[in-house]
């Protein structure tokens, strides 16, 4: 019944459309509000010094007022009233907290802090982007918005934004503590030396081919490939998939991609501009569009070359490994790419997973138990 609800297509003037947005952006306000109070435990520390505070209250009091507007409408249109008091509750809650005006004390950081400023502002402009874009350029129309097992996919969006500070901390670990003996001065200061578009350039082959490597690994290692099936289990493809990715494999492939980068000293703004590079890029090439990129895409990642990666037809099982630079499986011999036709199924071939967040999450502990 759930499953049937979540795929009911969304429908002008029914107020589940004006509901939704309202407890979508009244419960953003709510942890906005958590992380001004918070900020030494909610929020990323190499992000607070960039942050414009001034203009980010105003963001928080544009939220909190267009929550509260879109429940008085799901109200009014409506004949169920939950979403509608759900947003305006939220908006309320946000502003009891402190609203827009929360003052932020002095603090220390801790060892540890959770990224909920990072999951707030990531959700907000991917789901603005990625969804107008799955709605006016899509590869299956009649696929929902709100498709079967979102829920499960925004929970794995929401815990993999909200431990980044954990999975700095580990990248740190392995690259810096496991292979700093490896650091040489003069590589770095070589590197360093030449222009940053340069570095941008070598930031995204380096990375690549060493996630090209780590993700040909995980298909090709039965014990690793119990971790990356998770990513494969998704049978509908948008913007949100992307996202389940089972924690255990965030930590292998961001330590993988980031110590290479380390030992070779890239400058800062080179790492900086390739982050928000795949930031962008991984969430486009799951979503549910039909954009192509014509000639580029005999070079770069696009769509339908990583939708043909997830399909479950057969002559698409462990292809199309790159995750930006296309060419890399033209050159080792693992691309497959039919110009003309896209997908038919998705999902991983034989037994399926669990369907909920945990059993996800222990399947790759219990089928090795099971296989012992």
């Amino acid at each position: 019944m759930r499953a049937a609800a979540d795929a009911t297509p969304l429908r002008v003037g029914d107020g589940r459309i004006s509901g939704l947005l309202g407890v979508f952006l009244g419960a953003l306000s709510v942890l906005a509000v958590l992380c001004f109070h918070f900020p030494e435990w909610l929020t990323t520390p190499e992000l607070r010094a960039a942050y414009p505070v001034g203009l980010l209250r105003w963001v928080l009091l544009a939220g909190m007022l267009l929550a509260a507007g879109f429940g008085a409408l799901s109200l009014l249109l409506s004949p169920s009233k939950r979403l509608g008091f759900a947003g305006i509750a939220l908006a309320l809650t946000a502003e009891w907290l402190g609203g827009a005006h929360v003052e932020v004390d002095a603090f220390d950081s801790p060892v540890v802090s959770f990224g909920f400023d990072w999951l707030v502002l990531a959700l907000l402009a991917n789901s603005l982007v990625f969804v107008f874009i799955e709605r006016v350029w899509p590869l299956r129309p009649d696929q929902p918005t709100l498709r079967r097992a979102w829920r499960l996919d925004l929970a794995y969006y929401a815990f993999n934004h909200v431990t980044v500070g954990v999975v700095l901390l580990t990248t740190t670990f392995f690259s810096e503590t496991l292979f700093g003996w490896a650091v040489h001065d003069g590589l770095q200061a070589l590197v360093r030396s030449q222009p940053v578009p340069l570095q941008i350039l070598e930031v995204l082959v380096v990375a690549d081919l060493t996630q090209y490597a780590g993700h040909r690994l995980m298909h090709e290692n039965p014990w690793l490939w119990r971790f990356h099936a998770v990513h494969h289990c998704p049978e509908e493809m948008d913007w949100l998939a992307g996202s389940r990715m089972h924690f255990a494999e965030v930590l292998f492939v961001r330590s993988l991609v980031v110590t290479p980068i380390y030992l070779m000293g890239f400058a800062e703004a080179a790492v900086n501009a390739y982050v928000v590079w795949v930031g962008i890029q991984s969430v486009l090439i799951h979503s549910n569009t039909r954009l192509r990129f014509g000639w580029l895409e005999q070079l770069f990642v696009s769509p339908h070359f990583h939708h043909w990666h997830h399909a479950a037809d057969a002559e698409a099982i462990d292809r199309n490994y790159a995750a930006n630079l296309a060419l890399l499986d033209r050159l080792f011999g693992t691309c497959v790419s039919p110009r003309e036709r896209w997908p038919e199924r998705y999902g991983v071939v034989g037994k399926p997973l669990p369907q909920g967040f945990f059993g996800q999450l222990l399947y790759p502990f219990m089928e090795r138990r099971r296989a012992r």
